[in-house]
């Protein structure tokens, strides 16, 4: 018992470093965006008389999300003149990226979904472009704030950035529902609009705060990135700068991670990160409009889904990375997806109800946000056990993508499934409970592969003890 105390205790002392703070912020401005185009944008179609199916399918503008590790190489080395050299590379693609997220906003608060639907939409699209492409530098400048051999530090900054993720999800998402809710009740025909004008002003003060994190000299990583293109050039025949480039940015990470775990192993691991947040997210997609059609109001989701639901979210999430060291990767994640489609199923009580129970609201929204931020950071933590620390940006990119793409592409057709099942809300969300099935069978057929992982942790962790 007290060599547990004895290796946990190190990742709860590292909250404490100020550096969290940084981290903190950092989620938060990557977890904004999901507001705009997720709640807010779906009911603001949805409250102009949009349809289910349409809203659905406008979700797919998340599946950016998935493909964003296709041009995170150009992140990563592209230099942004002038800017870069006073703020760093990094915070320089951030601002620049914020700024686009910031123009679109205000150009939304012009729009009617009714006469300008089509370019709603792709204004969306143009956020989530940005959201997504930001996401790259920010989870890169997240992981410099952090000595490379600081892993406890590292672990605790993981937990502390999906904190900040859902720190600006959930307020940003309670911020854009009270300010909506109380602007039409004041009277205001276009109060989305005016409620997006107002939360620009959120942005303004998240970019400025952003300028006082301090950033490691690119230069450095600037001329080791050109040294590895250059001996995998001199490998080469002839003069293949292009080849060398694409080799050393996109092939050599494959090829390390099918010959770290075995060509069975490896795509049993894909097919687990795939599946395993799919039923979770086809109820994200139509969970405000379920919210909606059993009748509570703004306020009512603003208080208990995004208020209350981020208190608990961020209680759990630290929770979450001490739960799956004490109880293993394997058993916690086998854990988690069995409790997300348990809670699935209140969900579907609430849509059998007669009457709209509040009690049984507030119940099965914080229950859905606890099991979800366990199962986050426990999937974070699963993704960063996988990474070869040689392709670490990279092989994160590209495995988080793999996750993104089954919450996103996939959950575009949630809007579709609940009409093709004539509204009912009830069966629907037991579908999205018997969605975590597959992914928990190859979560079984790869529970050797997690042993060794979950061993090798508990070995990193002691050590820094």
């Amino acid at each position: 018992m007290s060599q547990a105390v004895e290796t946990t205790k190190p990742s709860y002392s590292a909250y404490y470093d100020r550096r969290m703070l940084r981290i903190l912020l950092l989620g938060a401005i990557s977890g904004f965006p999901w507001v705009l185009i997720g709640a807010a944008l779906s009911l603001w179609l949805k409250e102009d008389d949009i349809s289910r199916s349409t809203i659905g399918w406008a979700s797919l503008i998340f599946s950016v999300y998935a493909v964003n590790f296709l041009w995170a190489p150009l992140i990563d080395r592209v230099h942004i003149p002038w800017l870069a050299d006073r703020v760093g590379q990094r915070k320089a693609w951030i601002l620049c990226l914020q700024l686009i997220i910031l123009i679109s906003l205000l150009l939304w608060s012009t729009l009617s979904p009714k006469e300008n639907l089509a370019l709603i939409v792709a204004v969306g699209l143009a956020i989530a472009i940005s959201s997504a492409s930001q996401d790259i530098t920010i989870d890169a400048l997240r992981i410099e704030q952090v000595g490379r051999h600081e892993s406890a530090a590292m672990a605790a900054g993981a937990a502390v950035a999906v904190v900040g993720w859902w720190t600006g999800f959930k307020l940003g998402g309670f911020l854009s529902l009270i300010l909506a809710e109380a602007l039409q009740n004041q009277g205001y025909e276009h109060y989305w609009q005016i409620s997006f004008q107002l939360l620009a002003v959120l942005i303004v003060l998240m970019n400025v705060l952003l300028l006082l994190i301090p950033e490691a000299s690119w230069h450095e990583r600037r001329r080791a990135q050109a040294h590895d293109q250059e001996a995998i050039g001199n490998k080469l025949p002839g003069d293949n700068a292009v080849l060398a480039w694409l080799a050393s940015t996109i092939i050599a990470p494959f090829v390390s991670f099918f010959r770290k775990n075995g060509v069975s192993i490896a795509l049993a691991i894909l097919a687990f990160i795939f599946l395993f947040k799919l039923g979770e997210a086809f109820v994200g997609r139509m969970s405000i409009i379920f919210y909606k059609e059993v009748g509570f109001s703004k306020t009512d989701i603003a208080v208990y889904s995004k208020g209350l639901g981020w208190i608990v979210t961020v209680v759990f999430t630290l929770l979450g990375g001490w739960f799956a060291v004490r109880q293993g990767v394997f058993r916690a994640l086998m854990l988690a997806g069995i409790a997300m489609a348990a809670t699935n199923l209140m969900f579907s009580v609430m849509a059998w109800v007669s009457e709209p129970s509040v009690l049984l609201f507030a119940a099965a929204v914080l229950i859905d946000d606890i099991t979800a931020s366990i199962a986050t950071v426990i999937f974070v933590t699963f993704i960063s056990l996988l990474v070869d620390r040689t392709y670490t940006a990279t092989q994160y990119a590209l495995l988080a993508s793999l996750g993104t793409a089954g919450r996103t592409v996939v959950a575009a057709s949630s809007g579709a499934l609940v009409d093709s099942l004539d509204g009912d809300w009830g069966l629907f969300f037991v579908l999205t409970a018997l969605m975590v099935i597959p992914s928990l069978i190859f979560l079984w057929s790869i529970r050797t592969r997690f042993g060794e992982m979950g061993t090798e942790h508990q070995s990193n962790v002691a050590a820094t003890a």
